[in-house]
């Protein structure tokens, strides 16, 4: 499992893995050692995950963001099982090249090992995912024990772990170092092939990052990681109800939406919709 870094001398400056093969997991855990920076992004339909999957992004999480960026609600912890597969099926459809991740949801592996493995084996079976990824860290090693024992991957999550909104009171930036190393560690000894790092002080990413052999992955934890992962509806500028100061807005494309839809309406008000050219005969 152990990863090589590549040497600061040796410049990275757009390096990334064969853009005419699948991404996996050996080529996910090679890529630091290559000196490629990873990229993931979200993704949770067959649409967006075909543009997505024409980008050259690395890998697709589905992530149980889901619950806020699809569904509306204000946290992750009402997304069930069946709507996490129903989710990560439609990408997995979608996707030739990144590699396809999809996140456990809340209570679907905190009450024992098996009943993880039971549905870790659910996503890749039913969902088609290709790893999947379990928040927490020492609390969560019996449960990626025995999901990797099982030969599915797992990706770890430690730092700000969404689905601890409520003992953290809200979504807060992480600072205790000695726990979220020890989380980290304790992870990558369980199995882990990455860990996801958010929301914690960008040194603290940087001397994690040092410390494991596997790819860690940074969403608000500085520009030490392995890679980034971004919620997508954050990068095209679709939504709105949270702007987290990690999430580069590279577009507006929710204004270009809105205005589109307002051409839309205001043609066919006028009659200048649909036209000869739009008829059959």
């Amino acid at each position: 499992m152990a990863v090589s870094r590549t040497p600061a001398s040796i410049p990275q400056n757009g390096v990334s893995l064969p853009a005419d093969k699948p991404v996996t997991v050996p080529s996910f855990l090679a890529a630091p050692g290559l000196g490629v920076k990873l990229t993931v992004l979200t993704a949770y339909d067959y649409t967006m995950a075909r543009l997505l999957d024409r980008s050259g992004v690395d890998a697709l999480l589905v992530g149980d963001s889901l619950g806020m960026v699809v569904q509306g609600r204000e946290n992750s912890l009402a997304v069930t099982m069946d709507e996490m597969i129903y989710h990560t099926r439609m990408v997995a459809r979608g996707t030739k090249r990144a590699l396809v991740i999809a996140d456990m949801p809340f209570m679907s592996y905190q009450v024992s090992p098996q009943q993880a493995l039971e549905n870790a084996g659910r996503l890749v079976k039913e969902g088609e995912a290709q790893a999947i990824k379990v928040e927490g860290g020492v609390r969560t090693i019996d449960a990626i024990r025995a999901i990797t024992r099982a030969d599915i991957p797992v990706m770890g999550h430690v730092g700000m772990t969404p689905q601890s909104v409520h003992r953290f009171g809200g979504f807060r930036v992480q600072r205790d170092e000695a726990k979220i190393i020890e989380d980290a560690l304790a992870v990558q000894e369980a199995g882990a092939f990455s860990v996801v790092l958010e929301c914690i002080p960008a040194e603290i990413a940087c001397k994690i990052s040092d410390a494991l052999d596997v790819p860690t992955i940074g969403i608000g934890a500085g520009a030490g990681c392995d890679g980034q992962v971004l919620v997508t509806p954050d990068l095209l500028g679709m939504f709105d109800d949270l702007k987290p100061r990690f999430a580069k807005r590279y577009m507006e494309l929710g204004d270009v939406i809105v205005e589109a839809a307002r051409s839309y309406c205001r043609e066919v008000r006028d009659g200048d919709f649909p036209g000869p050219e739009h008829a059959f005969r």
